[in-house]
């Protein structure tokens, strides 16, 4: 491992900018939004969006599944959010429509996980990574639950090389979580076959999210006015509409229902002109 300190900077809960160094919140930036619909649901709520409110969610989250240290929970079997990217991932997995997810991870960076609890320990807890360093204890626990770690010197966060890695390895259907549309179109190009799921989309332009919408397969859609302009009205399908996420191909699509057939519960189920909005949405939309 580098001798580099130990450092993760995250975007989150209406992208603050965040640093925790030694497992310490270092720092908190100012928030783009004041409100978040999936922020008030938080075990630890967040409500109105303030730094010091994020720091106590951020601290809530160190002291209870070990976030950015080397006693970080890895595994997961609950769901979080009905439609997110990692309760999606998990669902195809279990199903077979994916026996790989390229996701990332603070202590790890890009992580190969071909198992639900894998990426519903690692990504349903933490979104929006930006940058970090390698944790061995992360890295170990990863590992030693099936994951690979193909940057483990560096805790690079590359998500087109660990699509690359996922498939030399013999994975032959691999989804990937992306937040750069230069990643999602690179992969597009290299490895057309993957299922690319475009998310941390508050605040891009509408450049972004159009490249977004025609390289993914879902586009989620945060607090983004962009996405919702742009991916919405070409979307096949919405789910959510407070935090809508969008399937922007058949397959897509296919996933979003079959995950809606086979979850217990009740749900409504309407046609609508996309995107439609809810009674309730971040505020404001960036």
């Amino acid at each position: 491992m580098t001798g580099s300190p130990d450092t993760h900077v995250i975007e989150a809960i209406g992208k603050c900018r965040i640093i925790v160094r030694d497992g310490v919140v270092v720092e908190v930036g100012p928030p783009l939004i004041r409100e978040c619909p999936l922020a008030r649901r938080f075990a630890r709520p967040v409500h109105p969006i303030t730094p010091e409110a994020v720091k106590e969610n951020i601290e809530h989250r160190i002291r209870a599944f070990g976030m950015c240290s080397a006693d970080r929970q890895v595994l997961s079997s609950g769901e979080y959010v009905g439609f997110g990217a990692s309760e999606l991932i998990s669902f195809g997995l279990s199903g077979g429509l994916f026996d790989a997810a390229v996701i990332a991870c603070e202590g790890a960076g890009t992580v190969i996980a071909p198992t639900p609890e894998l990426v519903q320990g690692i990504g349903g807890r933490m979104s929006g990574l930006v940058r970090t360093t390698p944790i061995p204890g992360v890295i170990a626990a990863i590992e030693l639950n099936g994951g690979i770690v193909p940057f483990r010197e560096t805790a690079a966060l590359d998500q087109a090389g660990g699509v690359r890695v996922a498939y030399a390895s013999g994975f032959s259907k691999v989804a990937v979580t992306v937040a750069l549309p230069g990643d999602a179109r690179n992969i597009r190009e290299d490895y057309p076959d993957t299922f690319i799921i475009a998310v941390h989309t508050t605040g891009i332009t509408r450049e972004e999210a159009a490249e977004f919408a025609a390289t993914c397969d879902i586009v989620t859609a945060c607090a983004s006015r962009a996405v919702r302009e742009v991916a919405g009205p070409r979307a096949l399908l919405q789910a959510g509409s407070s935090i809508p996420v969008f399937a922007m191909t058949g397959r897509a699509k296919n996933l979003i229902l079959d995950k809606i057939r086979l979850t217990e519960g009740q749900v409504l189920v309407t046609g609508a002109r996309l995107p439609f909005s809810g009674d309730s949405a971040p505020d404001p939309l960036v």
